[in-house]
């Protein structure tokens, strides 16, 4: 992480509400001592660098925080000191049970990172504004809910480094909470990062409870520790650890949940793959075969239907690029949150895929995708089939016309977004539009998070797939007729933009 010296960052943090110049509605703020950075001993702590600043999220009003958080920046607090602050105050102060809900606010700050990092310099700071006005929300919420705050860790239950490990699987196996918080804080001041990434991958992906939550949390919030430094790991960690934890009913380690029985089932069937699986050869025919199975089958037939097709000697470049479509066909045929996580469940899983190392693992993150699918697909049987449907020429304007559509007529929306791209368009132009317009019109955690999953995939998704996945996802773009959000004008004008 790009850090400040300690003396400079509290002066920074501190002093960045007095003697703001310009900035008048600075005026008279009080400065941060390190009395008032002090935190409960009950609470969580983080490094000495990173409370005054996390300290200051949490405790400024929602309506005063962006202007004051500018007035950090201005004083040195730099974009990553930022960003790790904003994630480490949404682990300490809002529940992530259940999985989804506020604790998007936690969720989407990757997803505001990858906005961030695409953005053009004028709207480099949106994003990430976004995410702290997101942050107060939720937090709100989480006062509301019963005021929850992760606590500090019993160090007197930590087990010793050695039996850190077992400890901790042996905790999640049994769904102890308890337990299991206690190993991963010994196992976090132990374990390496990719060491740590895999075994939280396979709880991530085990159940298939709120709706992909779980393991798009493990995905978000790896990536968001490589941005910011596993120095700041421990807190999380306990943070997924809990988010993971969340089940309904008794311990489902004594029943056979539906949501469990794809992850048991696939832990079998991955073994059925052949040893040569990784050689196979991309085919876009068998894409075209899964994602005919993926329209009706159930899960224990789609997960069937990709080892058959990976004994055949199909790549699983191929798999996957029926997953993506797959995925994205089902928002063009009912748009909402339960087909969106489709794309963002997805989005993680892959992620977790290609980062893994184990041969093992990886086999049953590409069923537990497949088989996962089903569950998303609810009642949206029949209708448009993404590998079929035809592209309509724009006018001179073609992606102006595009995104005037998008949200007023998804369809028409797509059909020209087809035609532009197969006519040669610019793609990258597309990405940067449809970014623009999350920056400026956005206002719910979804849109940060279909955004960047739905960019990001693009690239992991064959050539001859990727501009009917890109037409696709218009369907929870925004359009560019909607008015910019309060948000954009007090980011700008707090950072002197206006």
């Amino acid at each position: 992480m790009n850090s400040l010296p300690r003396r400079r960052f509290l002066a920074a943090t501190a002093g960045a509400f007095a003697g703001a110049g310009h900035l008048n509605f600075l005026a008279g703020l009080p400065r941060v001592s390190a009395q008032e950075a002090a935190v409960s001993p009950g609470m969580v702590r983080f490094r000495p660098e990173m409370e005054p600043l996390v300290k200051l999220l949490a405790e400024t009003p929602r309506e005063r925080l962006l202007e004051e958080v500018a007035a950090a920046i201005k004083k040195g607090v730099t974009y990553n000191q930022l960003l790790a602050a904003v994630f480490l105050a949404g682990v300490r102060d809002v529940q992530p049970r259940p999985v989804g809900f506020k604790f998007h606010a936690v969720l989407v700050i990757n997803s505001a990172h990858l906005a961030a990092q695409a953005a053009r310099d004028d709207d480099r700071w949106l994003p990430l504004f976004w995410a702290m006005d997101q942050y107060k929300a939720a937090q709100a919420r989480n006062v509301q809910e019963g005021n929850w705050h992760l606590p500090a860790v019993e160090e007197s239950k930590v087990p010793a480094p050695h039996k850190s490990r077992a400890a901790f699987i042996e905790a999640m196996e049994a769904w102890d909470p308890a337990a299991a918080d206690a190993a991963i804080a010994g196992l976090g001041r132990t374990a390496g990062a990719n060491d740590l990434f895999e075994l939280f991958a396979r709880f991530g992906a085990r159940d298939f409870r709120a709706i992909g939550h779980k393991a798009i949390y493990v995905a978000n919030s790896y990536r968001t520790l490589q941005t910011i430094g596993w120095q700041h790991a421990e807190p999380v960690l306990r943070s997924l650890t809990y988010a993971l934890m969340a089940h309904e009913g008794d311990n489902p380690s004594k029943r056979d949940a539906s949501e469990d029985h794809a992850g048991r089932r696939n832990k079998e069937l991955a073994a059925k793959i052949r040893g040569e699986w990784l050689d196979g050869k991309p085919d876009d025919a068998a894409v075209a075969d899964l994602l005919a199975t993926l329209r009706q089958a159930n899960t224990d037939a789609a997960a069937d239907k990709v080892v058959e097709l990976l004994n055949k000697g199909i790549a699983p470049q191929s798999v996957w690029d029926a997953l993506f479509a797959g995925a994205n066909e089902l928002l063009m045929r009912a748009p909402g949150i339960r087909s969106l996580h489709a794309v963002t469940t997805t989005n993680a899983l892959h992620y977790a895929f290609k980062t893994c190392a184990s041969d093992e693992l990886r086999r049953w993150l590409l069923l537990q995708n497949a088989a996962f699918l089903p569950l998303f697909r609810g009642d949206a049987g029949g209708g448009v089939e993404i590998d079929k449907f035809a592209g309509t020429p724009s006018g001179g304007q073609p992606l102006e016309e595009i995104f005037a559509a998008v949200g007023k007529d998804n369809n028409a929306a797509a059909a020209r977004s087809l035609a532009f791209l197969e006519a040669g368009g610019d793609a990258g132009a597309f990405h940067d539009m449809a970014r623009r317009m999350i920056y400026l019109k956005g206002n719910d955690s979804h849109d940060y998070k279909f955004s960047a999953a739905a960019l990001e995939d693009y690239s992991h998704v064959s050539p001859q797939w990727r501009d009917r996945f890109l037409a696709a996802s218009v369907f929870w773009f925004k359009g560019s007729s909607g008015p910019d959000t309060d948000l954009v004008q007090r980011t700008r004008a707090a950072l002197g933009k206006g």
